[in-house]
């Protein structure tokens, strides 16, 4: 794997998490205390590693993810903002992501769920993650929801 760019933007916690996730294996920072943004301690998080659309650098974030039938599931949230998070448009240009689920790194492609499954997915992951639902509250967009599903081994 190519060496990681992160941007210098990237707040500082966010930084440490990466730090910490990829430092270890994936042994420390799968669990994230998410209780300081209204969440719950011991939330579950993942790496997602993408490819910059404008750039062509590996990117990667770690977000909160949840299982669904098929593979696993993340929001993109972007906290409620008016617009898409950049890793979101990243896998929408180039579909093809590498995923770490603490020590289980694997290549995956990104679905944008919609309709009923969407729906279904949306409401497992709001209880998991509860400010999913004030953050859908504060947009005109729908937040996208997203499957990331194992490729073949």
């Amino acid at each position: 794997m190519s060496e990681i760019d992160l941007p210098e933007n990237l707040p500082s916690w966010i930084r440490q998490h990466i730090e910490l996730y990829l430092g270890s294996g994936g042994e420390q920072g799968h669990l994230w205390d998410a209780s300081v943004g209204g969440g719950k301690p011991d939330t579950p998080t993942l790496l997602l590693f993408t490819k910059g659309r404008t750039s062509g650098k590996e990117r990667v974030l770690p977000l909160i993810y949840g299982e669904a039938e098929g593979g696993y599931v993340v929001i993109a949230s972007k906290g409620g903002a008016p617009d898409h998070p950049a890793w979101y448009l990243n896998l929408v240009a180039e579909p093809l992501v590498t995923v770490q689920v603490a020590t289980d790194r694997f290549q995956a492609s990104a679905r944008v769920v919609d309709g009923a499954e969407r729906e279904a997915i949306w409401q497992q992951m709001a209880t998991l993650y509860p400010p999913y639902n004030d953050y859908q509250a504060a947009t005109d967009r729908e937040i996208p929801v997203v499957l990331l599903e194992r490729r073949g081994e």
